[in-house]
């Protein structure tokens, strides 16, 4: 088995979470500016056997897509290109952000980390790979 990359899509920023090879454990990856994206997808993937990429896709509430859903669209597309051989999936994304910053706080974290959006684009991208692999399961 190889691991499955989570992708938090930013016009800024870009949270990155990833699996262990086996598909069992969701661990942060890290954030980066969404500028360079495709060229730190390219150097992991390098280093390490990846199977897939779960894109988290911004819906409303009510499943309309939101304003930045042309941009995540193109990036998928731009991603099928660069790594024709590797699965791209879209997964709904609602909710991630306020999970992110309640699990954040639950978690003891000082106020100054808490407010660092950098750290909550990786917990998103956790929690979009993780609800992923959840509804593989069922």
């Amino acid at each position: 088995m190889a691991r499955i990359i989570g992708i938090d899509y930013g016009t800024k920023r870009t949270g990155i979470a990833t699996t262990d090879p086996l598909q069992i454990i969701v661990t942060a990856l890290d954030t980066v500016h969404t500028s360079v994206l495709l060229d730190y997808l390219k150097t992991y993937c390098a280093k390490e056997e990846v199977e897939a990429f779960v894109v988290g896709e911004p819906l409303h509430l009510d499943g309309t897509p939101t304003h930045i859903a042309h941009l995540v669209k193109g990036f998928v597309r731009n991603l099928e290109k660069l790594f024709p051989d590797k699965k791209v999936v879209l997964h709904d994304e609602r909710f991630t952000s306020e999970d992110a910053k309640k699990i954040i706080l639950e978690s003891g974290t000082k106020k100054k980390k808490r407010q660092d959006k950098a750290l909550v684009d990786k917990v998103s991208a956790v929690l979009i790979l993780q609800d992923y692999l959840g509804h593989l399961e069922d």
